[in-house]
């Protein structure tokens, strides 16, 4: 039996050690401290079903019809939400004036407003907002709307932190 020496044993131990650690995943990043302001604001979502349904509530305590979610206007508040949380600004027209984005989405703007918002933590508060606001206060109560859309946006690192849109339609 050929004898190993112990020189020959360190080696092929540094090589396999050495190998292992070549294919061995970084350690994962600290997680990173989050202020209670930013986590709140980080879990903040909105469900279109329940933001139509509190919507037409206030809308049919001042005689109004209803309002109901639409899939294309979701997607439109959305992309608004998003760009305005990507620029850390608050506009209604940073993605495109309304009536641009209702053309390239193809709908129609005869009757068509924009609410947009940030800083606000929940969905109560954000129309509690819009209520105190004439001008947006007169976009939840215009009489022809019937549809809408209505998105969040979380930027961590920017004033507000979260941003909102809503878009409503005939």
């Amino acid at each position: 039996m050929p004898h190993i020496s112990d020189r020959a044993i360190v080696l092929a131990a540094c090589l396999v050690l050495t190998a292992c650690a070549e294919q061995a995943a970084p350690p994962p990043a600290p997680p990173i401290a989050m202020t209670g302001r930013e986590r709140a604001a980080s879990e903040v979502h909105v469900d279109p079903a329940a933001a139509a349904l509190m919507i037409s509530k206030y809308r049919q305590a001042h005689g109004l019809s209803a309002v109901r979610p639409d899939p294309t206007l979701q997607k439109l508040a959305q992309a608004q939400a998003d760009t305005m949380a990507a620029h850390n600004i608050l506009s209604h027209d940073i993605d495109g004036t309304l009536t641009r984005r209702f053309d390239a989405a193809h709908l129609a703007q005869d009757a068509a407003v924009e609410n947009v918002s940030a800083g606000y933590f929940s969905l109560p508060a954000v129309l509690a907002g819009w209520r105190k606001s004439p001008p947006h206060n007169a976009n939840l109560l215009s009489p022809a709307m019937r549809h809408l859309g209505i998105a969040t946006a979380y930027a961590p690192g920017t004033r507000y932190k979260v941003y909102w849109a809503l878009d409503m339609s005939n």
